[in-house]
């Protein structure tokens, strides 16, 4: 595996933009940063390519993925129809933390979209994701750049640790902006539902909209779009929600607070935002659930975030980062 250094102002940036580019045209695996997190990338339109992105990642092909665009009006490529409400979120969040999920076109393979009739598209707003899809060309399907069910990672350093010499390239750019998962919108028969909360906001669908997009809460076996799975983003050390006072025995344990650590001498604290800042916070999550995973502890406490605005996105991931209790 090759780290590749992006300098935005550089000299560098367009022969690194042209490597990957080749690399992903010839059946390759390209990591690189968007706006979220980081993505593993395989030309969509390549089922072998795609087939070698879920054997890399040790995913489950009933778990579908993301497929990034170049401009919203690559849309056509990839679906067949977009209700209004779709085109509406189109023009107020692309390019975006915002996926969409759509009636797919044939030259999509069904591997991409786990044999479902519909896939989940995106036009990315981080100019070095936006320059690789352009130089490529070609959709690109891109699920987080990470081992199955694990930590997503918000740099390139996550990535190599993870995924080492797995894939050819990572384009490393710096930390990524939200580092939370994109917000994922479906539609039918009863209108939008939002499948995954992300960085666009349960309050910025309703103003956009003029409606409630209910959230499907529930996990399922078959999910119709990625991170709907019951357990997903975990670190290897166990996770609980802190619910009430913080254990009595804490030297063990490692915390992650909100914004301030609660009493007790943990084995490490990690503090999403001292000033309460969510969209500080929701930036800071992967990174610093990563850092307690190396702590040594023999398990993580979560303290809860306030489920408004973006800390709906965070509890969703936390919840599904926690062990299941009896």
């Amino acid at each position: 595996m090759t780290l590749l250094p992006i300098h935005r102002a550089g000299n560098d940036f367009a022969p690194a933009i042209a490597r990957a580019a080749a690399v992903l045209r010839g059946g390759g695996l390209v990591a690189f940063p968007t706006e979220t997190v980081y993505g593993l990338g395989a030309d969509a339109t390549n089922a072998r390519a795609v087939a070698r992105l879920f054997e890399v990642k040790e995913r489950p092909h009933f778990d579908p993925l993301i497929v990034h665009l170049g401009a919203a009006n690559w849309l056509e490529r990839c679906v067949t129809d977009a209700p209004p409400e779709a085109r509406r979120l189109a023009e107020r969040f692309w390019p975006g933390p915002l996926t969409l999920v759509l009636p797919k076109r044939e030259t999509i393979p069904d591997l991409v979209t786990s044999g479902l009739p519909t896939v989940a598209v995106r036009v990315p707003s981080h100019p070095v994701a936006h320059a690789l899809i352009g130089a490529l060309d070609r959709p690109l399907a891109a699920p987080s750049a990470n081992r199955f069910g694990r930590l997503s990672p918000t740099t390139a350093q996550a990535v190599a640790e993870d995924l080492g010499e797995r894939i050819e390239l990572v384009l490393d750019a710096g930390p990524t902006t939200h580092g939370i998962e994109s917000t994922i919108v479906a539609f039918g028969d009863q209108g939008p539902r939002l499948l995954r909360p992300g960085p666009i906001t349960p309050e910025q669908l309703r103003d956009c909209l003029g409606c409630d997009v209910p959230v499907v809460g529930k996990a399922s076996p078959t999910p119709e779009a990625p991170g709907m799975l019951e357990r997903h983003y975990a670190p290897r050390t166990p996770l609980r929600l802190l619910e009430g006072a913080p254990p009595a025995e804490t030297r063990r344990v490692a915390c992650l607070a909100f914004r301030a650590a609660p009493a007790g001498a943990f084995a490490a604290v990690e503090v999403l935002s001292p000033s309460g800042d969510l969209r500080e916070a929701a930036a800071n999550l992967f990174a610093a659930l990563r850092r307690l995973d190396m702590a040594g502890a023999e398990w993580i406490v979560a303290e809860p975030v306030p489920e408004n605005g973006l800390g709906v996105a965070i509890m969703d991931r936390l919840r599904r980062a926690a062990e299941r209790t009896a």
